[in-house]
């Protein structure tokens, strides 16, 4: 552990507030804040939260360095984004060990979102060469229309402690090449990773005098997320988390007419019809499932399984889960981690219990497990419900798979979608009526839907998001860059004369 922090810039107490580069790390007064390990609960470092005064130290460093970051062309800005991802590269191992000793992420995925960071990063600079805007024909003779893309100010990004790093860069590199600079409040839970990111990209900025354009601040919710989201100085909330936190920054940001980007919870199920290749199905649904010790807003909760071949789905199920390897996330054996905390696993078993309760069957797992001392396991779960259950239409963030039987393919159409959420969705088949009908207008009501792969690990390259209570934003890929940005309708007369539109006239 020792060595991974010294890579990292990380001691045994760290500040928790910077306006970026090696000197732009503020005196902080705070209270301290303990990290500890979900692998052993053993404590990693502490860290100095920001005060009030911090926060508004940064706010308005940040607001000063807009004024300048704007101007510069996004081709320079892409620049910038560039060289962060290649510091990015040089720490990819020891960022993504960091991430395992913090969330408890297996390896590969720990790295994983490292390389995702990387990807972000190269999209980004592509991107600073492409904010197109539209060209449109006037009505009006000797006129010219169109719409150009301009930066809105500093972005506040509240991200969840499950993607420690790439929700960030999702964010924060993108918006930095649409020109706006980024006030960031990390989870709690894992926060030393925001430090050791902006520790890894400081040579960049020290490089190019830039201050206040990648900014850190780390307190708790109370503190600092209130203050971010009741800032008109924020025109900007970009927020990843729980539906129920999801409620209070949109109703929050809305009071004052900003903006919010909301990327909040999923109940993501698979559809899996009696034509589907099963052991496509079977691996998908593991890794979907038990993956990020089912810990991703992406994780597969239900899976709706053909009446016909429920028996042998859920017999081969049961098989792959009783080889899932639970344990320390460092070992290469293990697939699954641990949850991240205490009260996560005391979460899970409590949804258990309100399953049992309401008529459903614990088929598998379903109990804490101890493979490493003091550490925050448990077993994956599957269950036998409904999904008019209430539990089953809450999201739990944990390992656990509700097994739902359908006749027809309509119903399990309506099943899919009669749930609060709308991330993402998945169906198995070798139909292309099936398949076509799920991503059809009356098909899945998520942002995402997929054939013949998971719910879970989307790609950069399209936007990221759902519906409902999901929260309707969307990051990443695709044009999600205009979300960081204001439109502007552009007319210009080059003629003598001053028609009017609609054929109005107003002659003195």
């Amino acid at each position: 552990m020792e060595s991974i922090l010294a890579k990292l810039g990380l001691e045994a107490s760290n500040k928790g507030a910077t306006t970026g580069g090696s000197s732009g790390w503020l005196t902080t007064g705070g209270e301290m804040l303990s990290t500890v390990s979900p692998i052993d609960g053993e404590l990693i470092a502490r860290i100095q939260q920001a005060t009030d005064d911090d926060y508004e130290a940064v706010v308005a460093t940040a607001r000063e360095a807009f004024e300048k970051w704007r101007c510069m062309p996004a081709p320079q800005r892409g620049e910038v984004v560039r060289q962060i991802g290649l510091r990015l590269r040089e720490h990819k191992q020891a960022l993504g060990a960091l991430i395992t000793l913090e969330a408890g992420k297996i390896t590969a995925e720990g790295e994983g979102e490292v390389q995702e960071m990387i990807d972000i990063a190269d999209f980004a600079v592509g991107l600073s060469r492409q904010l197109y805007g539209l060209t449109m024909h006037s009505e009006r003779p000797q006129h010219r229309m169109y719409e150009q893309w301009h930066p809105l100010g500093a972005v506040g990004v509240i991200t969840a402690f499950n993607f420690p790093a790439a929700v960030w860069s999702w964010n924060a590199l993108i918006a930095a090449v649409c020109g706006d600079v980024v006030i960031w409040k990390p989870s709690s839970k894992t926060a030393l990773t925001a430090i050791a990111i902006h520790n890894i990209i400081a040579p960049v900025l020290d490089q190019h005098g830039l201050r206040g354009v990648f900014n850190l601040v780390i307190g708790s919710g109370t503190q600092v997320g209130e203050a971010m989201i009741n800032d008109p100085r924020l025109p900007l909330i970009s927020a990843t988390g729980s539906t129920r936190m999801g409620r209070h920054v949109g109703t929050t940001v809305a009071k004052r007419l900003g903006r919010s980007l909301l990327e909040l919870g999923g109940n993501n199920a698979i559809i899996v019809c009696e034509d589907a290749d099963l052991d496509l199905a079977l691996r998908a649904t593991v890794f979907g499932a038990v993956g990020t010790a089912g810990q991703r807003c992406t994780s597969t909760r239900r899976i709706i399984v053909h009446a016909a071949i429920r028996e042998r789905f859920v017999q081969a199920l049961t098989r792959a889960y009783a080889q899932v390897r639970v344990g320390d996330p460092r070992r290469n054996e293990t697939l699954m981690g641990p949850l991240i905390d205490a009260s996560a696993v005391d979460q899970m078993m409590t949804a258990l219990d309100q399953a049992r309760s309401q008529g459903a069957e614990v088929l598998f797992g379903g109990e804490r497990m101890t493979p490493v001392p003091g550490g925050f396991y448990a077993a994956p779960t599957l269950v036998a419900a409904e999904n008019h259950f209430p539990v089953v239409q809450t999201e739990t963030f944990a390992p656990i798979l509700y097994i739902l039987e359908y006749e027809n393919f309509e119903d399990a159409l309506r099943m899919h979608n009669d749930v609060p959420q709308g991330l993402s969705s998945a169906i198995f088949t070798k139909s292309l009526p099936y398949s076509e009908a799920f991503l059809a207008a009356t098909g899945s009501d998520c942002g995402i839907a997929n054939v013949n792969i998971g719910t879970s690990g989307a790609e950069i390259g399209g936007a990221f998001g759902g519906e409902k209570e999901t929260g309707g934003g969307r990051e990443s890929g695709s044009d999600a860059w205009r979300a960081y940005m204001r439109r502007q309708t552009n007319t210009i007369n080059w003629g003598a004369s001053l028609p009017l539109a609609q054929g109005i006239t107003f002659d003195l």
